[in-house]
């Protein structure tokens, strides 16, 4: 019988990487909220959307489109927006974006209707808490601020893009701080929730311990 899993967490703690190696071990399919939430913040910018403004933030709303290929490219009104939607600014952007009753409540609802089918595994800030309250599966991932800003910094380097540990150290700080104290669906862990603190772990071993908690409920 398939499931539902919801990981959690703040910026950068490894949960559309370990989301991602989950659904292949189990071949499942995944659904990367934040990515919903950057498409949003890249439509904002590009717009030039008021997101203060309900009227011109739901007009945005009914008129975007976001998508997911096969193989987890992200498609903003048909493009493929994968890439851009990584960059620190738009980072920034969804953080506050997201804070907006109004963009969590089209998204949420979206995202609920989804997982009906079963068989999803879905990470964001709310998944445990607001959008799958009863996913039979929780985790919710942390790690220290240092090792999600080198983890940042790792991967804009790959992607070529160019920043400052410094700088990723607070913005992560900044963005922390947002996620916990919005009004609407702030970050916090479920009551029934696995924490794991993945500073000192790799990939793999994250991966098997979210395994070992989710193999006894298949």
């Amino acid at each position: 019988m398939a499931i539902n899993i919801a990981i959690d967490g703040p910026s950068a703690s490894g949960k559309s990487t370990i989301a991602k190696e989950l659904c292949k071990e189990l071949n499942y399919k995944h659904l990367d909220t934040g990515a919903m939430y950057r498409c949003v913040a890249l439509k904002v910018k590009r717009t030039d959307t008021d997101y203060d403004n309900e009227e011109e933030l739901q007009n945005l709303l009914e008129s975007i489109n976001i998508d997911f290929t096969p193989d987890g490219a992200v498609l903003l009104d048909g493009e493929d927006v994968s890439g851009e939607i990584r960059t620190d600014e738009i980072s920034m952007l969804a953080s506050t974006v997201s804070t907006k009753k109004t963009v969590r409540m089209h998204l949420v609802k979206i995202q609920q209707q989804i997982a009906k089918d079963k068989g999803y595994v879905m990470d964001g800030r709310d998944i445990g808490t607001v959008v799958l309250p009863d996913a039979e599966v929780k985790i919710f991932l942390v790690a220290s601020v240092e090792t999600r800003a080198q983890r940042r910094f790792l991967e804009n380097k790959q992607r070529g893009i160019e920043c400052n540990l410094r700088e990723l150290k607070q913005e992560i700080v900044e963005r922390d701080y947002q996620d916990t104290h919005r009004k609407h669906s702030p970050l916090r862990k479920a009551k029934d929730a696995i924490e794991i603190d993945t500073s000192n772990m790799n990939i793999d071993e994250v991966l098997d311990a979210v395994l070992n908690i989710v193999r006894p409920k298949l």
